[in-house]
């Protein structure tokens, strides 16, 4: 059995509902992390780890909500796309009935104000516009009726549950217009609820639709075939015409053309591919022709793995979205009580009328409503999530949102971060009888294994001396240090000057060189075999133009402490530590020394984030409090492990998204403190006999509205 189990249910369409789901499942599986839930979607997932818990025991519990739930399989894009016209046909359905409320409602009022007009008092006429009244009463609450049911016999007080109750108990007074008013406003509520929970997740849904479903697959014998993407597989080869979606990520192998990925990297203009370089599937072909050899199948692409992120991300709920849960969890049956005592008190204490205090004690419960609290959170996280995906930043959720608001201090790689990770070569220096031709082919064979940007510009500098090589044997990867390998039966080294100093090879002469390389801010590569050194390359990087701007920009948003954290050499580090003005560097670690860096940062200054390019620096990017991934599009590892990922290498990106998080969770604090106060304001009218049913209703759904566009704003963050 697989350790997550993945389901559709059926009536998973708000906050409330995953409230419910959470309640009856908590004692199936044992915690609340295991549960993670896909409102657009309508899809929950479950963690059974180390539980023997099966599907059928998780789908009984979820029935006994009133909700259903079937197990969540790979569907044909036939099936995919009934079911999202099925709910389409929910939120119709949700609509009419609101619509046809209003209308009757309406009705009540013209028949009403007829009678004034005319000055007609007719006990026909009140039965006409209270039977109009009652069956826009009805309409309006004929949605929430089974969830309030429910609610009621399982003990456990909703929304829904207060509704019902203040439309009955009006209806015992008599009070057919307010009864359909609040029925009416409620339904309308709950629909505009629904409507911008899909407004906030269009972007995303967008990202969903970025890869065109069909490929021009060229075949062995030239000939080109229109076919599904998922019958495409990794290693065919692909035509793009000049303006259309490419259809899955690949390598260029043949044409050059400008592509447009703003919508995977966020990048305003379109960027140049030639041969052998990467492209993403959905990205927009310019002008030219491609022929691209594809490396991931339709599901494992990059805005496959970017929309898994973000349906996974809008389960991690932020402290703000956890507060409000607990809240709203006591909240609504300590308020019902409030509302038995306002009747009570009064009625049998002072003897005060008792139709009176009923109603007021009705109005309590309708201003009581926590609609406007429980939407105020997730519209504006989701909002700021897909705001952010736009721009090419992902955020895994609304913890790290929160988080990303909250930074104190920052740690950043050097190398591929800071610097555009594009060096070159400097300096060649052949030792001990070596020409520098010969240097030069055991270092290439040695360094045509290693992924290292030092690795690939050696490469390319001995490909431009005409330099070439077979790729050593037996090559293995010494992290933060070097590689050894085997040339001709024997065994070769390269690395920093960490590696020779380890190996007490080299003269005090060499050594003296090597250190004085170092600190012109030069990088440092060193090759030799068992008895001596074979000669040393000088390799200088450049500083990306954004750097200096951005960490000013950190600066003004109060980000106290700026440092560097890098395996290159300590002068090299501290060459571009100063340029920067940096506050400290670390330089020579090896990605466990960079994870106890961070470790200690963040018991230094509490929030901290790690800035690296997603594959060397995964160990600190996950142990940091705040893991952010540069440059993160096509890589897996990135992706995964990060908290945010950058999809491009746009320094200027990170102080965006620190403003867009601070917004965010201001964005949160005013709905909570708007929604709380709207409440508390209409108690004490309520208390002075001066509010009404529908005037409390009326003030909750004006409260849920705001809320609601204010959370929106965020959508439009630049």
């Amino acid at each position: 059995m697989p350790s997550t189990l993945h389901f559709r249910v059926a009536g998973l369409d708000c906050a409330e509902e995953v409230r419910v789901l959470r309640q009856a499942l908590v004692p199936l599986v044992t915690s609340e992390s295991r549960l993670s839930f896909d409102v657009l979607q309508g899809r929950m997932a479950v963690d059974v780890t180390g539980l023997s818990v099966d599907e059928t025991a998780i789908i009984a519990a979820i029935a006994t909500t009133g909700m259903t739930a079937e197990s969540w399989t790979d569907r044909t894009a036939n099936e995919e796309g009934s079911r999202k016209d099925a709910r389409a046909v929910a939120w119709q359905r949700s609509l009419r009935f609101t619509v046809a409320s209003g209308m009757f409602l309406a009705l009540g009022l013209a028949i009403r104000a007829a009678m004034v007009w005319n000055g007609a008092d007719g006990a026909g006429w009140q039965t006409i516009a209270e039977a109009v009244e009652a069956i826009a009463m009805a309409l309006g609450l004929w949605l929430v009726l089974p969830k309030a049911w429910r609610a009621a016999i399982q003990t456990r007080p909703d929304m829904n549950l207060l509704m019902t109750v203040a439309v009955l108990g009006a209806v015992v007074l008599r009070e057919f217009q307010e009864a359909a008013s609040v029925s009416f406003l409620f339904a309308l509520s709950g629909t505009l609820e629904t409507w911008s929970i899909r407004r906030a997740h269009r972007a995303i849904v967008a990202m969903m639709d970025l890869a065109p479903p069909m490929a021009c697959r060229m075949e062995p014998d030239g000939t080109e075939v229109v076919c599904p993407v998922a019958d495409v597989r990794p290693g065919s080869r692909i035509v793009v015409k000049p303006g259309e979606r490419i259809p899955l990520d690949g390598t260029v192998v043949a044409g050059s053309s400008d592509v447009n990925q703003a919508a995977i990297t966020g990048e305003s203009l379109p960027i140049p591919k030639q041969l052998g370089e990467f492209v993403f599937a959905g990205s927009v072909n310019g002008q030219g022709a491609l022929e691209v050899q594809t490396t991931r199948a339709a599901e494992e692409t990059t805005v496959a793995h970017i929309v898994r992120m973000i349906d996974e991300a809008q389960a991690r709920r932020g402290p703000s979205e956890q507060w409000v849960e607990r809240f709203a969890r006591v909240y609504t049956p300590a308020v019902m009580a409030l509302a038995l005592l306002t009747f009570l008190t009064p009625v049998v204490l002072f003897q005060q009328p008792a139709m009176v205090w009923f109603y007021r004690s009705l109005v309590l419960l309708v201003i009581a409503c926590p609609c406007a609290l429980v939407i105020s959170t997730p519209v504006s996280v989701v909002s700021a999530l897909a705001s952010a995906a736009r721009h090419g930043v992902l955020v895994r959720g609304g913890a790290p949102l929160d988080a990303v608001g909250r930074l104190r201090a920052i740690a950043f790689d050097k190398t591929g971060t800071l610097t555009e990770g594009r060096p070159q070569v400097r300096r060649v220096l052949p030792l001990n009888g070596h020409t520098e031709r010969e240097f030069l082919e055991r270092l290439t064979a040695l360094e045509l294994r290693g992924k290292h940007p030092f690795a690939q510009a050696i490469v390319a500098y001995a490909e431009s001396q005409g330099v070439s090589a077979k790729p050593a044997r037996d090559f293995v990867e010494l992290p933060g240090k070097g590689a050894v390998g085997s040339i001709d039966e024997q065994q070769y080294w390269l690395g920093s000057q960490r590696m020779l100093e380890e190996r007490g090879l080299g003269s005090a002469e060499l050594h003296q060189t090597v250190r004085e390389w170092a600190s012109q801010g030069q990088g440092i590569v060193v090759a030799g075999n068992g008895h001596e050194v074979c000669g040393l390359v000088a390799l200088t990087d450049t500083i990306r133009p954004a750097a200096a701007s951005t960490i000013v920009e950190l600066r003004r948003l109060g980000i106290s402490h700026i440092t560097m954290l890098t395996g290159d050499t300590r002068p090299a580090a501290a060459a571009i530590a100063q340029s920067l003005q940096l506050d400290e560097v670390s330089g020579e670690l090896l990605p466990e020394e960079k994870v106890s860096a961070v470790e200690g940062l963040a018991q230094r200054f509490g929030t901290v984030a790690m800035v690296g390019d997603g594959v060397n620096d995964a160990p600190a990017l996950a142990r940091a409090p705040v893991g952010i991934a540069m440059n993160a599009a096509g890589s897996d590892v990135a992706i995964e492990t990060a908290d945010v990922a950058l999809m491009s290498a746009d320094l200027a990106k990170i102080p965006w998204v620190v403003r867009l998080a601070r917004r965010a969770v201001g964005t949160i604090r005013q709905n909570i403190f708007f929604a709380l106060s709207i409440k508390v304001a209409f108690f004490a009218l309520t208390l002075a006999g001066i509010s009404s049913l529908w005037g409390a209703i009326a003030a909750d759904m004006g409260a849920s509205l705001l809320v609601i566009f204010n959370g929106l704003r965020l959508l439009r963050a630049r």
